[in-house]
């Protein structure tokens, strides 16, 4: 960030100023502004509106609460509140500490475009991220952000392969569906054959494992839920 926007003085106005040479509020006052070609067309009500809404998701992904995201932040928890519910017309130095304690630029928190309804991932997007040593591979399919997350994986397993995982974070849930094969499921020592056409939910925060230990192939279809 730029020494014009680290030294933003406190006492300055709502969400109107430079960020530098750049106005972080359109249409106010006639000044045109970020909210313009750059995040979508909207006066005051909608950057409030962005604001609250991005500020909460992105505390939210932390796991931060109000509290503490206001000490991170040097702001009073009531300010932070007012921000969050679209009530209060928080001063440029506000939201730069804001911006700051959460790790995004300034512009992140004034975006007034939601993000669309659906999120496209084409096969071009999907991503390998495991390989097994006689050739399987799982793939990640699609995912969310920011937490809670969502994931949605396709696995194919060898013969005789197996892919060890460790505990995820407190509260992480996982399903399994079976496509093709029997896979040897092993969750905190437990050890449970799923079959082709049968679907496992189960505890990703303890270490676990997916196995083949049949003769074929076995393909399925993983969804994590990441809290």
């Amino acid at each position: 960030m730029s020494a014009e926007t680290a030294h933003a003085p406190a006492g300055d106005g709502g969400i109107v100023g430079d960020v530098g040479s750049r106005p972080v509020r359109g249409r106010a006052g006639g000044r045109p502004g970020l909210s313009g070609q750059e995040t979508g067309s909207g006066g005051p009500e909608a950057i409030g509106e962005a604001v609250a809404r991005t500020v909460r998701a992105l505390r939210a992904g932390h796991g931060w609460s109000l509290d503490e995201l206001a000490g991170r932040a040097g702001v009073s928890k009531g300010v932070l509140v007012g921000l969050e519910q679209g009530r209060g017309n928080p001063n440029l130095g506000t939201l730069i500490r804001i911006s700051d304690a959460l790790g995004v630029p300034l512009t992140r928190l004034v975006q007034v475009e939601e993000e669309p309804p659906v999120r496209m991932f084409r096969p071009e997007r999907h991503v390998v991220l495991w390989q097994g040593e006689h050739g399987g591979t799982g793939t990640l399919l699609a995912g969310s952000d920011p937490r809670p997350s969502l994931e949605l994986w396709n696995w194919v397993l060898q013969p005789g392969e197996t892919r060890e995982s460790d505990a995820h974070v407190p509260g992480t849930k996982e399903i399994v569906y079976v496509q093709e094969g029997t896979l040897t499921l092993v969750v905190d020592g437990r050890t449970d054959l799923v079959e082709a056409g049968t679907a496992a939910v189960f505890v990703g925060d303890r270490p676990h494992s997916y196995g083949n230990a049949e003769d074929a192939e076995v393909r399925f279809v993983l969804a994590v839920l990441d809290l």
